[in-house]
């Protein structure tokens, strides 16, 4: 029976452009998705943005914008980011559509019919810039742990009964230890919770711009319920369609949320309680990653080294790339660098050492050079090599898929490059070159057979990372495209097999 798989970024908020953090997030959701695929696996990727709430309302009041014209222009922004950043998801939800909000008052609706929702007086701190509220214990210096401005509130208000949920949040994290990675978000969650969990408050009056409280226009449903509420709405809850069970209640390892460890607290406490009270599946996980510095100074507008997606990329076209080689050493590098779940440094001049290194002198000079050999020398076909087997490869394989299931996307890389450095060392050392000149052709052959075969496994376990350029390498190979997944990794190239002529896969970014 093939698997689903349903991967989520979250929504991203539009009250700025796109940065770095977004195109991390994104770019990690897409290897996962693209991997799953190449299982064979049924996969839903979903991306889009969050569009309502106090910050909003501010960001268009101050461009002198109507809300939704706000949301309309700076949600597109995202949207362009996923062709960008070459994502293959499989929707974009926004919070101010119509599916979206009909979702919302049905999830309501049922929080409130289990007799979760109550109304009283909210009184407490909140920060605009986090949307969120936070309890007299965890003002530092007279700001947010985040370093937000907070300003005390005392409104109406309708609350959750989240502290109902403490004991159960416990029980889940204990039976379930990997349900928070990695594990030092883990261990703040759960030494969160087990300090003690309030109600909390899910509705606000001082502001209008949000989805309306069924049955009490004077209320807006606080930002974080409505935002949460749209992995459910991207799979059709409110239709109650098959997405929704396919994804959602029949998927074994689905779904998975991955998020930036600013917002793992909602993700891993809010949501599966939210899920919990309105008896349906709670998450199969949630992967919390760290923070980019640039050249290693904390990121800031108001210093002014944000970075831009879009700039790097056409920085790296700029050293001569195509658009899509450009977008895939981009992708390799944000995956490559730093272990996911870490904190990271962004540094163009290790991004160019990265590339160089482990893509254009190990991968791209190999497929060159053996593939230039067998279309000159063997008529661009596969030539008569030696009986053997893939046992050389089967401990990178292994390695590579474990990798995967830790989400430790850096060690699935140093897999693929570990055996294409042993591909490199083997083809030196036989060296077919010199073997053509000493007329030994039989052995020549069954080296450029070897090498190339080794470039097809070569190229599939790259395509979550790079594939484009993974599958041009494919494409050199002349490899039907219903093969390059991963239940062909056993296949063979078979003798006599025409290969195309080969071209530069991974063009070097020289520093003139």
């Amino acid at each position: 029976m093939t698997a689903n798989f349903y991967i989520t970024s979250p929504i991203y908020y539009v009250n700025d452009s796109p940065h770095i953090g977004h195109a991390y997030t994104s770019i990690a959701c897409d290897a996962m998705a693209r991997f799953h695929r190449l299982k064979s696996h049924q996969v839903f990727f979903l991306t889009g943005t969050d569009e309502h709430g106090q910050k909003v309302e501010k960001s268009a009041l101050n461009k002198a914008k109507n809300p939704q014209q706000f949301c309309d222009e700076v949600s597109q922004k995202f949207r362009d980011l996923t062709k960008t950043l070459n994502l293959s998801n499989d929707d974009f939800i926004r919070t101010t559509e119509e599916r979206h909000k009909k979702t919302v008052e049905k999830f309501w609706n049922i929080l409130e019919k289990n007799g979760f929702i109550y109304k009283d007086i909210y009184e407490g701190w909140y920060a605009v810039r986090d949307e969120a509220f936070y309890g007299a214990d965890e003002i530092v210096d007279g700001k947010a742990p985040t370093g937000a401005e907070v300003t005390w509130h005392r409104e109406e208000s309708y609350f959750f009964r989240l502290s109902a949920f403490q004991d159960k949040l416990l029980a889940l994290y204990d039976a379930v230890p990997d349900f928070i990675r990695p594990i030092s978000r883990h261990n703040e969650i759960v030494n969160f919770v087990k300090s003690g969990l309030k109600d909390l408050s899910i509705s606000r009056t001082s502001f209008s711009w949000g989805i309306k409280v069924p049955n009490d226009e004077k209320h807006v449903i606080y930002v974080w319920l409505d935002a949460l509420t749209n992995y459910l709405s991207a799979l059709g809850f409110a239709e109650e369609n098959m997405n929704y069970k396919k994804f959602w209640n029949d998927g074994s390892n689905s779904p998975l949320h991955i998020v930036g460890k600013d917002i793992a607290r909602f993700h891993a406490i809010y949501w599966p309680a939210f899920l919990m009270a309105a008896e349906i599946n709670v998450p199969y996980g949630v992967y919390a990653h760290g923070w980019w510095t640039n050249e290693g100074q904390k990121i800031s507008k108001s210093v002014g080294n944000v970075i831009d997606p879009l700039t790097e990329i056409q920085w790296i076209q700029s050293f001569g790339c195509e658009n899509s080689t450009a977008v895939d050493y981009f992708r390799f590098f944000l995956l490559r660098e730093v272990p996911f779940g870490n904190d990271g440094d962004y540094s163009r001049t290790h991004l160019i050492t990265r590339v160089n290194a482990e893509l254009v002198n190990n991968i791209g000079n190999l497929v060159q050079r053996s593939l230039a050999m067998i279309y000159k020398n063997c008529d661009a076909k596969i030539p008569a090599g030696v009986e053997h087997s893939h046992t050389h490869i089967e401990p990178f394989i292994e390695n590579y898929f474990q990798a995967f299931d830790d989400l430790a996307f850096d060690k699935a890389i140093q897999a693929v490059i570990d055996f294409a450095n042993l591909v490199n060392k083997k083809f030196n050392d036989t060296a077919p070159w010199n073997l053509k000149k000493l007329g030994k052709i039989d052995e020549m052959n069954a080296s450029l057979h070897e090498t190339a075969e080794a470039l097809r496994l070569i190229a599939i376990l790259l395509a979550p990372f790079v594939p484009v350029s993974a599958n041009k390498i494919l494409d050199l190979l002349n490899v039907e495209n219903s093969k390059r997944n991963f239940v062909n990794l056993t296949d063979f190239l078979k003798v006599g097999h025409p290969i195309n002529e080969p071209k530069a896969v991974f063009p070097r970014l020289e520093i003139l």
